[in-house]
Order: C-alpha cells, then structure tokens, then sequence
C-alpha cells in the first residue's frame, strides 16, 4: 500500500484515490503514472474514473513547491462496456494552479487505445494489473508502530512466508508521456518535482482536493490509523506540508526510532527525515534513469521496492518485507504504456 484507499474523503469514491504516483524514463520522454480506482475497494461500487472529478499531474520546475505546469485529465461517464472517454488538458504558469483555469485542450481520447498528442507526448488510460507489492503483516505492523510510538511488532512474522496483499488485483491508471523538450524550459538544471491530484466538483461551482500523492508510503506509515492526520494531508499545497504537518510527523518518527534506540538523538533524526519528506513532492532529474532507493529518491519506477526504503528509513532500523517485484502477478512492461493492461473480466 502505497496510499491505496488512505483517507476518508478517498475511501468515499476510491475512483478518486491515488493509489500510487510514478515518474521515470520511457521510451521517448519522461513518464508519469498515477494508479486510481483499486479492486480491493469491491466491485459492486463505481469503477474507472469519477466523470466529475479531475486528474491532474502537477510539476514544480524551480524548487519552490508551487507548480509551473499541469496535465489535467477529465473523464466522460463510463459505458457499459466500461469504456470512458477523456479530455487532456495542459496549463502553465499561474494556471497550472488554478483549479477553474481552462489551460489549452492537447488530446481526446478513450480508455483502453493510446492517444498521440501533437509534439510529441502520448497518453494512455485504461485497466492494468497492480504493480505495487507490500505484505499485509508488514504493513499493520507499520500503521500500528507509528500510531503508538514503538517498534514494528513482527514477532509472529516470517519473512519466508510473506505474500503480496494486492497480487491478482487491478487499478485504473493514467500514463503521460511527455518528451523531455517539453519539460526542460520550466526547470532549473533539468530537475523537477511531481505530484498527483485528485479533485470533485463541488455544488458551488468550484473544486474540492480528495487526494493529494507525491512520495510513496506516506499515508500506511503516519495516517493508516489516523482519519484525521489522511485528511489533512490531502487539503493543502506541498509548500505548506512542512509548516502544517512536520511536526506531527517528527514526533511520530522520533517515538519509533527511539524505540529501536539507534539514534542518540531520536527528535535529530526526525527533523532531518521530515526535512527530506516534506514538501511532500516526487523528484526526479529530467532525461536520467530513475531509482527510488536508500541514497537517494530520482522518481520511482514500477518495481522500486519502495516500502523497504520507506520502512527503513523512518525507522532508522533495517526493515525488509521479504518480497519483491517478483510477486506480482503480472509483470511490467519497458514499452508504452509500461503497466500491464488487464482482460476483461479480471479481478
């Protein structure tokens, strides 16, 4: 779980949840990924996109947390043949942060058929099988540790035993391919940071956010168990993350890192671990091979073992799920649309 269903507002109409985000190298440009609509949600509710929402790919080309440039996906009703057809969008400057802004109109298309755009850029919308990979265990484990200030409670855990939660399961993703001469002009040196959100209509005429994701495994690690804490991090701007929740969530990783006593100062820690958290936003160099690791966060592609990082790294202790890219159930691909595009009729 990377934010799969991670706060009540998303739990209401998970079409609007973004499971995941991705950014990487593609074929021809700099991909981005977002994963909405999980099957774990049921399937006697809503499925595909919320024809009243927007999906939107948000980029910060100068550091400042704001964005310089947005893809705006919306989405016709679904048909009963589960086919949607939506309308992209592309906005710059101030804009690309104006929910009302119409921005310019780059390509129509329909679920399930590639989309090129003029320039350059192509899209893809339609049914794929889950990438993502956690173990269930790990992951109560992880939303319990710091909800409560201790360490992960693994005793009764056998890292040969563990499985995938979401093996077999689907999600409903948006894939962009933009070519790096596009992006490069609102950059500073080439380096960007992206993040994904969900908005609904409201009855007044405006836009409520529903989901906001940038890094992975922020919402299973500091609001698995709090509603409240899931809900206030979708409503704001990344700008105002540091202001607004670095407190919360040094506190949270300083009881757990001290609880595993490897640091001599647990609240140093935190703020240095929150420091590199917030803003909550996923960098990546333009034209390099993305890698979401230890080291250092450059995008994220489709097999990064992201909870392993994550876990560890808030724990300041090693933490490893005992699975890998290897157990899901269908394997990603190098070409266009990268994730794999499910039957009719899956899970």
């Amino acid at each position: 779980m990377s934010h799969h269903l991670d706060s009540p507002l998303a739990r209401q109409d998970p079409r609007l949840d973004i499971t995941d985000l991705f950014v990487f190298r593609g074929e021809r440009g700099t991909v981005f990924i977002s994963n909405h609509s999980h099957s774990l949600a049921g399937e006697d509710i809503p499925r595909g996109f919320q024809p009243e929402g927007m999906y939107e790919f948000k980029i910060d080309g100068d550091g400042d947390a704001v964005e310089d440039l947005t893809f705006r996906f919306t989405f016709g009703e679904r048909g009963e043949d589960g086919v949607q057809s939506y309308e992209l969008r592309r906005l710059v400057g101030s804009d690309a942060g104006d929910p009302s802004a119409s921005g310019t109109v780059v390509a129509r298309g329909r679920s399930e058929q590639s989309v090129d755009v003029e320039g350059g850029s192509r899209a893809w919308v339609g049914k794929a099988s889950d990438p993502f990979f956690i173990d269930p265990d790990v992951l109560k484990a992880a939303g319990s540790a710091f909800q409560n200030g201790t360490a992960l409670d693994l005793s009764h855990w056998d890292s040969a035993e563990a499985k995938n939660l979401f093996a077999g399961h689907t999600v409903y993703s948006i894939v962009l391919e933009v070519p790096d001469g596009e992006l490069l002009p609102i950059t500073q040196e080439g380096n960007i940071g992206v993040w994904a959100l969900t908005s609904l209509a409201t009855d007044s005429g405006g836009w409520g956010p529903i989901n906001r994701a940038g890094l992975p495994m922020i919402h299973p690690l500091f609001a698995q168990l709090n509603d409240s804490l899931g809900n206030h991090l979708n409503t704001n701007k990344p700008a105002d993350d540091l202001h607004l929740h670095g407190s919360t969530i040094a506190d949270m990783v300083a009881a757990v890192v001290s609880a595993y006593g490897t640091a001599e100062n647990p609240e140093a820690y935190a703020r240095v671990f929150v420091d590199r958290l917030f803003p909550n936003m996923l960098p990546y160099g333009i034209g390099t091979q993305a890698s979401y690791g230890f080291a250092s966060w450059n995008g994220r592609t489709l097999t990064d073992n992201t909870p392993d990082v994550m876990l560890t790294l808030a724990c300041n202790h090693p933490i490893a799920q005992g699975i890998s890219k290897d157990s899901v159930a269908t394997p990603v691909s190098r070409k266009f649309p990268y994730v794999p595009p499910t039957p009719p009729g899956s899970v």
